[in-house]
């Protein structure tokens, strides 16, 4: 009987997936701003489905690493890779060379990203807030885009608000539909540049909820938060990172409840 039922690790679709490469691998990644050394050789892999979290300090360069993943800061040296293609740059007889504009922009449709500030545009309602990016970028049907807009909207909660200007949206509800908007691309990986710490603490449940259904629904994350509650609930993978470097990286349990590193259990003293 056994041969009749060989194990899903043997199976074509699971080998596919053992081999596939990592959705997100930066490989000694530096960044400067003048003189100001903000990354420095900063070496992470993400698997498919995995959410990562990244904690630290202001200024350790939390931010910056989730802007490089997606180009929008180019990298004073190191190599970043998004589902096995080099991102901002291509490579010529061992030499890269930083991609056009346009081409960047390319890329970056596959990459999700949230904000601190909602960024949501004022003169739009919500729907049209989702809508407004698969219209123009990629020249999708309108009628096919309103009905994906208003799925999302209701898979953050917000079916009934579709209609309504960010200005008569609470800040939890406009970083709904910024999540919505994203996802209205059909993004491979979502980033999230500190999501909550723009809203009133009454409203960081409602925003974090709709993560975690993310993350539930296998998308791939990094997340960089302050909100160690979601980070050990969530995440696959806690990543603590101060003066550009990665202290410390592991399982969140572990890093939360027995950190190695002093660095990190100062740090973890303050916010636990």
């Amino acid at each position: 009987m056994s041969d009749m039922n060989p194990s899903a690790r043997n199976t074509p679709a699971a080998a596919s997936v053992a081999t596939a490469p990592p959705m997100v691998l930066a490989e000694q990644v530096s960044k400067s701003f003048g003189s100001n050394e903000v990354l420095k050789s900063i070496s992470l892999e993400v698997k498919r489905g995995e959410v990562m979290c990244l904690v630290g300090p202001s200024g350790s360069g939390k931010s910056t690493f989730l802007r490089c993943i997606n180009h929008l800061e180019v990298l004073s040296a190191g190599r970043l890779s998004v589902d096995g293609e080099l991102i901002g740059y291509r490579e010529a007889n061992g030499k890269l060379y930083e991609m056009a504009p346009k081409e960047a922009a390319r890329q970056r449709r596959d990459i999700g990203m949230v904000f601190q500030r909602f960024n949501l545009f004022p003169h739009m309602t919500a729907l049209q807030n989702v809508m407004e990016a698969p219209i123009r970028v990629k020249g999708l049907p309108k009628a096919q885009v309103e009905q994906t807009a208003r799925a999302l909207l209701a898979r953050v909660g917000l079916a009934e608000r579709a209609e309504y200007y960010p200005a008569h949206l609470s800040g939890g509800q406009q970083q709904r539909v910024a999540i919505a908007r994203a996802l209205a691309m059909e993004p491979k990986l979502m980033l999230f540049d500190e999501p909550t710490s723009a809203l009133d603490p009454e409203l960081v449940g409602e925003v974090l909820d709709v993560m975690k259904g993310l993350a539930k629904s296998g998308m791939t994350m990094i997340v960089v938060t302050h909100e160690m509650g979601f980070a050990k609930e969530v995440a696959d993978s806690l990543v603590f990172m101060d003066g550009g470097v990665v202290v410390e990286a592991g399982d969140p349990d572990e890093i939360l409840t027995n950190p190695q590193h002093r660095r990190t259990q100062a740090f973890l003293s303050k916010v636990l």
